[in-house]
């Protein structure tokens, strides 16, 4: 049997690999990058249920908190590679984690206290790589396994349910550098432990302008961009630049792309005409005002035309933003995606 998996897995090895300069995809994150993974846990954070997934192929809820694709699904298909499958969803065999494995959360965030008890945590989540790249390392052997590893993309999205809760409990006129000198020092950890079992191309996909998703807009009474969040999650995705940066120069092989959410992002609401779209502030589901008192459930009102909204529910984005973002993290050029794009990191 031990070598029957052996042959089984090399030859899904052997197929990704002549499909794709890059052999899987490995992604960690939040609800931006789940695909599934909390509909196998006892949680309220779920999006297994419509009207989620209404544009979704077969027009099915799958756990993705979007109307349809997220930003792993559109990844996977630039680079033609199947979507990663969810951790939970899979069974404990090599041959699944060969190519590719979606660890994601919906809730996480970088403290291991965001959501705590709701979500599979980051740091549980690079345990759960842990065992897989341990799992591949006896199937494959360690050379075989570190070599495609070291091939595979790591996608990251973690980051803005931090960011969401601090600007929710943070008093006026506190500086938000102290919070995130904190995230930084524990991803600084969790980016170094990743490295360590064998990630060598990083994606960072930074947080959004996450002061202007309908749930924190619709706090405020000229239901304005929250620029207590959007102040956080600009210091943050500066402060993920410099320690990846940093840890590029310590280790020679390594390399990433860090997208600029915020940046990319804002472009699409500061001018949603000239992006396509017709609504910029209000969700497409939800109930209440702006769609964002609660959020998309079978008993909300969702919009007709999901092309034309930049955020699908309170919190997340429709899956034609998703598209046009990924597009430009995969194709664009700094200052959004740096110091290469994704497809001139999967080529390395």
């Amino acid at each position: 049997m031990a070598v029957l998996a052996i042959l089984v897995a090399a030859s899904f090895l052997a197929a990704a690999t002549a499909a794709s300069p890059v052999p899987a995809i490995y992604v960690l994150g939040d609800s931006l990058a789940d695909v599934g993974n909390n509909n196998h846990l006892p949680t309220i954070l779920r999006a297994d249920f419509p009207h989620n997934g209404i544009d979704y192929p077969g027009k099915k809820a799958t756990g993705r908190f979007s109307n349809g694709k997220n930003s792993v699904d559109f990844l996977a298909d630039n680079l033609g590679l199947a979507s990663p499958p969810p951790y939970l969803a899979l069974s404990s065999s090599s041959a699944n984690y060969v190519n590719g494995v979606n660890f994601a959360s919906g809730g996480a965030g970088v403290s291991n206290d965001t959501n705590k008890g709701q979500c599979i945590v980051f740091d549980k989540q690079i345990d759960y790589f842990s065992s897989v790249s341990a799992s591949l390392a006896q199937s494959l052997g360690q050379a075989q396994a570190s070599a495609h590893l070291s091939k595979s993309l790591f996608a990251i999205t973690i980051g803005s349910n931090d960011i969401i809760h601090y600007a929710r409990s943070s008093s006026a006129g506190d500086s938000p550098q102290p919070f995130v000198d904190a995230l930084i020092q524990t991803l600084t950890a969790q980016l170094q432990r990743l490295y360590d079992l064998g990630a060598r191309k990083l994606v960072f996909l930074g947080t959004g302008p996450v002061g202007c998703c309908p749930s924190l807009r619709e706090l405020s009474a000229t239901k304005n961009c929250s620029a207590v969040a959007n102040d956080a999650s600009v210091r943050y995705n500066n402060a993920a630049a410099s320690l990846l940066s940093g840890m590029a120069a310590r280790h020679s092989d390594m390399r990433y792309a860090l997208f600029d959410s915020s940046a990319a992002l804002l472009q699409f609401i500061n001018q949603p005409a000239k992006y396509g779209f017709a609504e910029a502030k209000a969700a497409c589901c939800g109930l209440g005002d702006m769609n964002a008192k609660i959020g998309c459930t079978p008993l909300s009102f969702y919009c007709s035309n999901r092309t034309s909204h930049i955020f699908w529910d309170f919190y997340h984005p429709t899956e034609t933003t998703a598209r046009m973002l990924t597009s430009t993290a995969f194709d664009g050029s700094a200052p959004l995606i740096f110091p290469i794009n994704i497809r001139q990191l999967s080529a390395l």
